[in-house]
């Protein structure tokens, strides 16, 4: 048990203070600097009190009353981590008629992709910011919208028709039965790409690690005889980072391979065959971007699911038809 003075020098980083009225009912207030509430349970409380401080033992509460005992109107917060701090909260408040809804995370912009871009959320993942305006490629030039503080503005107005022609793209290309790969050698973009992969399903695969030279224009002496057993070249390519996989991207260009990738200021357009202006080195673009492709080839499978169904319909109803007319025909001859 603590008292009044080792809390004070404790100096506690969350402090929580119940105060009482008989009149107004009950309210809880949370303090952060450290000090005691003087009003806290006046009627028949000294202190009242509960805070976080860091001790060789780790977070311990710190509760005192007039009497010394455990007053009944203090919630019992047994935490371990500041981390468990926001559903003792949420109990806390629940009961004076106040609710919390589902918070917004910042990984649930990788776990729950839009499936649709705007302007407005290109915007908010900061994918309008480009490099120095003396860095500024010229043939990038159609693609800005102007300067500001010496940096290149890029014009999210073209972005975003792009980012919904590569979409497009990528459902097609996935409705064909076609193979994708994603690929984002940076570290920050390997779990990027790595969910992107995944909620496509078979269809698409990621590289996450250093893309090796020699992959598909010498891919027999990289795989031997699966080559014939195997499909080895991919359909489309997704670059989240290009600048830094150039290899890829002319092994694919010698394979006719189309490559989709994000093209920053400072990088000439052409160096993709579907380009989409943006910035390449801001992590909350790679994830909306790569978010809205995958779940754009996501679709394109569920699309091939869909017709491979109705064609297999089709061709049972096209069987039953063939067998009613030969039938028919047999009892014609006898």
């Amino acid at each position: 048990m603590f008292e009044a003075g080792d809390l004070m020098s404790a100096q506690p980083r969350v402090l929580f203070c119940h105060v009482e009225s008989n009149t107004a009912g009950k309210c809880s207030l949370l303090l952060t600097n450290g000090r005691v509430h003087q009003d806290c349970h006046p009627a028949r409380s000294i202190y009242c009190h509960r805070a976080a401080t860091r001790n060789p033992r780790g977070l311990a509460g710190i509760q005192t009353n007039a009497t010394g005992k455990k007053c009944a109107e203090c919630v019992d917060f047994s935490f371990c981590g500041v981390h468990n701090l926001h559903p003792i909260l949420v109990d806390l408040h629940n009961k004076y008629g106040s609710t919390t809804s589902a918070a917004f995370k910042i990984s649930d912009g990788l776990r729950k992709p839009q499936a649709h871009a705007t302007t407005s959320a290109l915007l908010a993942a900061g994918a309008h910011f480009g490099h120095a305006s003396t860095r500024m490629n010229p043939n990038f030039v159609p693609y800005a919208y102007g300067t500001r503080a010496g940096i290149t503005i890029i014009d999210l107005d073209h972005t975003l028709p792009l980012l919904r022609r590569s979409a497009n793209l990528t459902r097609a290309i996935a409705r064909a039965g076609g193979i994708i790969v994603f690929i984002g050698t940076r570290p920050d973009l390997r779990p990027i790409v790595h969910k992107a992969s995944e909620r496509m399903g078979k269809q698409a695969y990621h590289v996450g690690d250093r893309w090796l030279p020699g992959t598909l224009s010498n891919r027999r002496n990289f795989f031997g005889n699966e080559v014939d057993k195997y499909r080895m070249v991919p359909d489309l390519v997704i670059l989240l980072n290009p600048v830094q996989n150039t290899i890829a991207i002319n092994e694919c260009a010698a394979e006719h391979i189309p490559t989709i990738g994000i093209i920053d200021s400072n990088v000439d357009p052409r160096l993709v065959m579907y380009p989409i202006p943006a910035n390449d080195e801001n992590t909350r673009t790679a994830e909306l971007i790569a978010g809205v492709l995958s779940i754009a080839g996501r679709e394109g499978v569920a699309l091939r699911e869909q017709d491979q169904a109705a064609g297999l319909k089709h061709n049972q109803k096209k069987s039953r038809i063939q067998k009613k007319l030969a039938f028919k025909s047999e009892q014609d001859r006898w």
